[in-house]
């Protein structure tokens, strides 16, 4: 509660008030009142999140969107047509469902939207053979409702805190990696540079290629996508098999304290790729695995 200094009564205060001149009270009173009026509207007007950090919340799927045989791209609506999500760049969401026995499963996530599109967000997901998560992805059906929570996640970009990241991806692991470039090249003010080396077994397995194929072409001097193949094409001009240190030394760049070095992909590729970075100088404080 409230209370006057020991030397001030109500009344003495009365009197002070009592000797301000009208006109200066009501600029005072017009003053507070535009104060108040303001902070109503930033904070009643800005979009607010509609994830929850400590519980589930369903959103209905609205489209599905086969990309591939095994990919699909998943549209949910979110509670309004102004709503946003309220994920940070760099973060990911949990999302819930059921395997194939009938056992609830989790697992995590990283849309391909930002909060710049209002009213849904998308998840591009690829659906493994034997993945639990998969399986309940691949049963959605449009008007399904996903138990989302968040936001998740060790990694929140803020614009300028590197000259450059160099990213390496495999498979699935490009969400987040895409969701950090579109932040970045949406942002006229953000300068950072993003080079991508993207890992896959065959051309059908590259997920969001289009989108990166835009990225390359609309800022040529900003974002550089390299593809490596396990099982390239006759006619194929990228990187053959694995990543190795020379395509990293090639299309990263170089070790220095402005710069990070992101990767995500299965267990095994991580492993490998922190021992070519160790083995090429990178620092840890220069490392990131999501």
């Amino acid at each position: 509660m409230f209370k006057l200094p020991s030397n001030v009564t109500f009344e003495s205060l009365k009197m002070e008030l009592m000797q301000i001149p009208q006109t200066e009270l009501l600029r005072m009173a017009v003053a507070l009142a535009l104060v108040a009026i303001a902070a109503y509207f930033y904070y009643n007007k800005k979009p607010r999140g509609s994830l929850n950090p400590e519980k589930f919340t369903d959103f209905k799927l609205v489209k599905k969107t086969q990309l591939s045989h095994n990919t699909a791209k998943f549209k949910f609506a979110l509670p309004k047509p102004t709503s946003v999500l309220g994920l940070p760049v760099g973060q990911h969401i949990i999302c819930r469902g059921i395997d194939s026995q009938g056992e609830e499963v989790i697992r995590p996530y990283t849309p391909v939207t930002l909060d710049s599109h209002v009213g849904y967000f998308e998840l591009v997901v690829k659906m493994y053979h034997k993945g639990r998560m998969s399986h309940h992805f691949r049963e959605m059906r449009e008007g399904d409702y996903l138990p989302v929570q968040g936001p998740k996640g060790r990694f929140l970009y803020k614009p300028g805190q590197a000259r450059a990241f160099g990213m390496l991806a495999g498979g699935s692991g490009i969400t987040p990696m895409f969701q950090l470039t579109r932040a970045i090249l949406e942002n006229p003010k953000d300068k950072t540079n993003v080079h991508l080396i993207y890992a896959n077994v065959t051309l059908e397995d590259i997920l969001l290629k289009e989108e990166l194929d835009a990225f390359a072409n609309k800022f040529p001097n900003q974002f550089k996508v390299y593809y490596v193949l396990n099982q390239p094409p006759f006619a194929w001009n990228g990187g053959i098999g694995f990543i190795s240190k020379e395509i990293i030394q090639s299309h990263c760049p170089a070790p220095a304290s402005d710069i990070q070095i992101l990767r995500c992909g299965p267990p095994a590729m991580n492993k490998a790729m922190k021992a070519h970075l160790d083995a090429l100088g990178y620092q840890s404080e220069m490392q990131f695995e999501f």
